[in-house]
């Protein structure tokens, strides 16, 4: 679960604390586990500064704030502040834009080649996979993987996503997929044919970031129809 701390402070010395925050980026250059961070005014107050610092979980953010150059530039930093800071710490239980990357990531991995074992970077352990053309959904990595390894032995292929939607937990993305039909497929020997589908994939992702369930739509009679195998 990621993690973000939130900074409130005072100061007239905006200038001043904002070249102490360069310096403690420099400093520990290398060393620093934070992944973002945004620092803002406040627009009725000026002198009410924000900085809102992301982490890939409280456990790294506990080990930055024990590094000594932390420890030296937050004793400046307080000598800076007309009072002293204020800090917030949040576990972040929806990220939608964490959401929207995994779940395209999960399509670039799908077409990208790489083993279907590394699925589980964003994928929950028991994810349940709602697939029309399927005659039961897949449910758990081993299952996944077969069902990927299906699609892959019968097309080389690759996703262009169109348009993600993010709400809540939930991440729609509406895809073009396109293949050369290089193997075995159903049935169907090998055309060597360059084929399209469109379609949309529905994720609902954990508090970790991972997908939970998946539920597809595609044209799959529409792919059955460039193969031949049935009529157009």
């Amino acid at each position: 679960m990621s993690f973000v701390q939130i900074i409130d402070c005072k100061t007239s010395r905006i200038d001043e604390l904002n070249r102490l925050m360069d310096r403690w980026v420099e400093q520990t250059k290398g060393k620093r586990t934070a992944t973002h961070s945004i620092v803002g005014t406040d627009r009725s107050d000026a002198s009410h500064v924000v900085e809102i610092v992301e982490f890939p979980s409280y456990d790294v953010a506990m080990r930055n704030s024990q590094l000594p150059e932390t420890d030296r530039i937050f004793r400046e930093m307080v000598a800076l502040c007309d009072e002293m800071p204020t800090f917030t710490d949040l576990d972040v239980v929806r990220d939608e834009a964490l959401y929207k990357a995994n779940s395209r990531r999960f399509l670039e991995m799908l077409g990208g080649g790489e083993e279907a074992a590394l699925l589980d970077e964003v994928l929950a352990e028991g994810y349940h996979d709602h697939d029309p053309s399927s005659p039961m959904d897949a449910i758990g990595m081993d299952a996944i993987r077969r069902e990927v390894e299906m699609w892959r032995g019968g097309f080389d292929f690759a996703f262009t996503i169109e348009d993600q939607i993010a709400e809540g937990d939930r991440v729609c993305t509406r895809w073009t997929w396109n293949a050369s039909h290089t193997g075995d497929f159903m049935g169907l020997q090998p055309t060597g044919m360059a084929v399209e589908m469109t379609g949309t994939l529905i994720q609902q992702f954990g508090e970790d970031g991972k997908a939970v369930a998946g539920w597809w739509q595609y044209d799959m009679l529409g792919l059955m129809g460039q193969l031949g195998a049935v009529e157009a």
